[in-house]
């Protein structure tokens, strides 16, 4: 999910009651339900490294502990500067330099830090929940196990989602502050209910996207699709000569679905953007689940071929990450020279003659969002450059030159 979704996650998660037991606990759980993401960091090392590392390591259950701890570490900084503070305040005959001890209570809750200590792990373990539930997956269980994991039930920004957190966040404020200006006591803490409801509210909407996913899946699976007819007969076909003897047509034949994936569109329950392999191509549809329709949006595309070309890009830093990542990849091979020319346009160096370009696309970026992508490319788009000799000259992702090795 996107950044102020998590922070508004780990701030709710503490306003629903976990704040009165330990001090720091609303700004612990923010800071710590956004911490996994200080992975984009990798991006000043270039678009593949950034693409390599996200959701990596700090989005693991090894890496929580050790997240959780930094958090602590800083919510301590922060008591010790407040108490040194207090310490330093001016106060009626006490002269410089003498020992004051801090007689008001700086926190409302109890200061303790081991409890605080668990529910910065708590609020770590939302950012995964979170990241989950969209499409884009994670690897919680990396470096052990590298498998990528995805409900795919919600996109990296749910409106729904953000708009009941925020009234979580905001609602017991507003109340406290009518309360105020009528003349109710003031109370050390917000009320718990608000957020308690948004978070059962977020919790209720996953489970109607569950449902609804799995319906879309099944949907998709149910459709079949012709098979292309055999190069000998379109040829025949093509060069217009008659046989002798008319023969009949040829039955068509169709090809059943292998598997699909269902993509969340952010605006509908019921509407989903599936990817169903049917063996030799992928069908690319788009399925709404109340009408029980399903329609083609972006076409078929052929499977991935072990040419010398797919398989030299592959091997590249960049596809390695890249099949690594999908579990579809569509992969492309282009030897116009416009094409190079188009792909090398970053580059310092002019395109080879005779090269190639061959793109990595996931079909599960591709048509969900027109806004999102930039002419024909769509999000998430990888480009290996390869000369004469199938060698690598120049990669880049998202239309970002990456640095050389």
């Amino acid at each position: 999910m996107e950044p102020v979704t998590h922070v508004l996650t780990g701030a709710c998660l503490a306003r629903a009651g976990l704040n009165r037991r330990a001090a720091y606990a609303t700004f612990a759980m923010a800071v710590a339900a956004e911490l996994p993401d200080i992975d984009t960091l990798w991006g000043l090392r270039g678009p593949i490294a950034a693409f390599q590392h996200h959701r990596g390591i700090t989005h693991t259950l090894l890496g929580v502990p050790f997240e959780a701890a930094v958090v602590v570490l800083l919510a301590f900084a922060v008591h010790r500067w407040r108490v040194m503070r207090e310490r330093k305040r001016p106060r009626p005959g006490v002269r410089d330099g003498d020992h004051v001890p801090v007689e008001r209570p700086l926190t409302a809750a109890p200061v303790r830090w081991g409890l605080l200590y668990g529910l910065c792990i708590v609020a770590l373990l939302s950012h995964l929940l979170l990241d989950y539930t969209n499409n884009y997956g994670l690897r919680p269980f990396f470096p052990f196990n590298p498998h990528w994991y995805a409900a795919s039930i919600v996109f990296i920004f749910d409106p729904a989602i953000f708009v009941l957190l925020l009234i979580g966040l905001i609602a017991p404020a507003i109340f406290r502050m009518v309360g105020s200006e009528v003349g109710s006591r003031r109370q050390a803490f917000t009320g718990t209910g608000w957020p308690t409801a948004a978070l059962l509210l977020i919790v209720v909407l996953w489970g109607v996207r569950w449902f609804e996913h799995d319906r879309a899946v099944h949907i998709a699976m149910a459709e079949s699709l012709e098979a292309p007819r055999p190069p000998e007969a379109a040829d025949q076909d093509a060069s217009g000569a008659q046989p002798q003897t008319p023969a009949p047509p040829p039955l068509p034949t169709y090809l059943s679905a292998e598997r699909a994936l269902a993509n969340p569109d952010p605006l509908s329950v019921f509407r989903w953007y599936t990817v169903t392999d049917f063996g030799a191509v992928y069908q690319l549809e788009r399925v709404d689940t109340s009408e029980q329709t399903i329609e083609a949006t972006e076409g078929t595309y052929d499977k991935p071929d072990r040419s010398p070309a797919v398989l030299a890009a592959a091997a590249s830093r960049l596809g390695r990450v890249y099949v690594d990542w999908s579990p579809m990849p569509i992969i492309t091979v282009d030897r116009s020279s416009a094409a190079l020319q188009q792909a090398m346009a970053n580059a310092d160096e002019p395109a080879p003659a005779g090269g190639a370009v061959v793109t990595f696309r996931d079909p599960r970026f591709m048509g969900v969002l027109p806004w999102l992508s930039r002419g024909n490319s769509s999000p998430l788009t990888g480009v290996v450059v390869l000369d004469r000799a199938n060698r690598v000259v120049f990669e880049s992702m998202d239309g970002r030159a990456a640095p050389e090795r």
